[in-house]
C-alpha cells in the first residue's frame, strides 16, 4: 500500500462518520450514466458503511446503464440500486458523492444540497472543498482505488465478485494504464488479481451486444470527420448516451490521431466525449472551455466528458451544435475547421481520400 496514507484517510473518514447519528440513513450518489469505477465504488462504500459503521446505506443512480459490460458488472455485483426518479430527498439525512463532485452538471444532486462526503479521483471543484469531508486524489487513475484501500484499511477483504469488478474497472477506467494512473493503481490491481473469477470477468469483457450498439456504430462511421490529428463523429440521436463514450474510445484507435471527439443526442441534452493519447494535455480544461456556459462538463487530462441543452430535443438544431463543437473543437487545437473533411472508410489504407491528403498537410 501506498506508505501512511491509506491509513490515515480512512481513519478521518471513520471519525466523521462515526460523528453521525447511528441511525442516519444515507445515500450513496454518482454521475449520470454510471461507468464502472462509478458503479464498484458505490458498491464498496455501501459495503463499509453497512458492514463496518453499521449505517443504513441506499444506492441511486441517474440517467440509464445502457452499455452491455455495466449490465453485466451489476449482475456480478449483485448490486441494489434504486433510480433517481424514486428517491423521497427526505429519506436520508446523509448524502455521498463517489467519482464525481457537486454542481458539475454530471450528477441528480440538486444544486442546493451539499454532500456530506466527496470521494473522487478528478480536478477538485470548489463545491466540493466546503463539503464535512473530502478525499479528492487527482493523481489516482481510477476512484475504486480510493475505495479499496478505505476497505482494506478497515481489515475487510473485497469478495471475489468483488475483486473481479474492481480489476476490470481499473483497466477500464486506465484504459490497462495506458492514460492517467498512480502507483496505488498498480498496487490495488496486483493485490486483487489472483482473485480474479476468469469466469465472471470474461461475463463482463464480452458481454452479448444489442442490435442497437451496432447500429451507432455503423452511423458513427458513416460521419466520420477529419482534419490532421482530430478524428470526430456526430451520431445524432442515441438510445443511449454511454454510447458517446464508447465510440470516442473507439475512434482514438484510428492510425494517425491522437484527438477524438464524439457527439450525440439523448433526450433534451447534445452528449459530447473528447479522448486524446497526449499524456500531457488537460481534456479537461478544453472541455470546460469548448462549453464555456452553453452546458456543463469535465474531466482530467486525457478524456472529458459533458453536454449542451438541445433547444428542442430531436430537432435539427442538435445537429448543429454537434457540428459547431467540433469547429470550435478544431480551432481550439490550433487546426483549419474548414478543413474538417468527411472521412470515408470505403478508402483502402493505401488510397485515401482526397479531402484527408489534404488534412495531413495541416500543422
Amino acid at each position: 500500500m501506498n506508505g501512511d496514507l491509506p491509513r490515515l484517510r480512512f481513519e478521518a473518514f471513520g471519525r466523521y462518520v462515526h460523528g453521525t447519528p447511528s441511525r442516519a440513513s444515507w445515500l450513496i450518489l454518482t454521475h449520470d450514466n454510471p461507468d464502472p469505477d462509478a458503479l464498484v465504488s458505490m458498491a464498496l462504500l455501501a459495503r463499509l458503511l453497512r458492514q463496518v459503521f453499521r449505517r443504513h446505506a441506499t444506492i441511486a443512480y441517474g440517467g440509464m446503464i445502457g452499455r452491455a459490460e455495466n449490465r453485466e458488472m451489476v449482475k456480478v455485483l449483485g448490486l441494489e440500486m434504486i433510480h433517481m426518479r424514486e428517491v423521497s430527498w427526505r429519506r436520508f439525512d446523509r448524502f455521498a458523492l463517489v467519482d464525481s463532485q457537486p454542481r458539475t452538471g454530471n450528477n441528480q444532486l440538486p444544486a442546493d444540497l451539499s454532500p456530506h462526503v466527496v470521494i473522487d479521483h478528478h480536478p477538485p471543484r470548489k463545491a466540493s472543498l466546503a463539503c464535512p469531508f473530502v478525499d479528492i486524489r487527482r493523481d489516482y487513475g481510477a476512484t475504486a482505488t480510493i475505495l479499496t484501500e478505505y476497505l482494506l484499511a478497515s481489515g475487510h477483504e473485497p469478495t471475489r465478485r468483488q475483486a473481479t469488478a474492481l480489476v476490470y474497472a481499473i483497466k477500464a477506467e486506465t484504459q490497462d494504464f495506458g492514460r492517467e494512473s498512480a502507483g496505488p493503481d498498480h498496487v490495488v490491481y496486483d493485490r486483487l488479481l489472483p482473485k480474479v473469477d476468469r469466469r465472471l470477468m470474461a461475463r463482463i469483457q464480452h458481454a452479448r451486444l444489442p442490435l442497437s450498439y451496432f447500429r451507432n456504430l455503423h452511423r458513427a462511421l458513416e460521419s466520420l470527420e477529419s482534419v490532421s490529428s482530430l478524428v470526430v463523429s456526430h451520431l445524432g440521436e442515441v438510445d443511449q448516451p454511454d454510447i458517446v463514450p464508447e465510440i470516442a474510445d473507439l475512434l482514438l484507435r484510428l492510425e494517425g490521431k491522437t484527438w477524438s471527439l464524439c457527439t450525440g443526442m439523448h433526450g433534451d441534452r447534445v452528449y459530447l466525449s473528447l479522448r486524446t493519447t497526449n499524456p500531457r494535455a488537460d481534456a479537461g480544461n478544453l472541455m470546460r472551455r469548448l462549453l464555456r456556459r452553453r452546458g456543463k462538463g469535465g474531466g482530467h487530462g486525457m478524456m472529458a466528458g459533458g453536454w449542451i441543452p438541445a433547444p428542442r430535443p430531436g430537432s435539427s438544431e442538435g445537429r448543429t451544435i454537434e457540428s459547431q463543437l467540433a469547429r470550435e473543437l478544431a480551432v481550439a487545437l490550433k487546426k483549419n475547421p474548414e478543413r474538417l473533411l468527411p472521412l470515408s472508410v470505403a478508402s483502402g489504407p493505401d488510397r485515401p481520400e482526397a479531402p484527408e491528403r489534404a488534412a495531413k498537410t495541416d500543422s
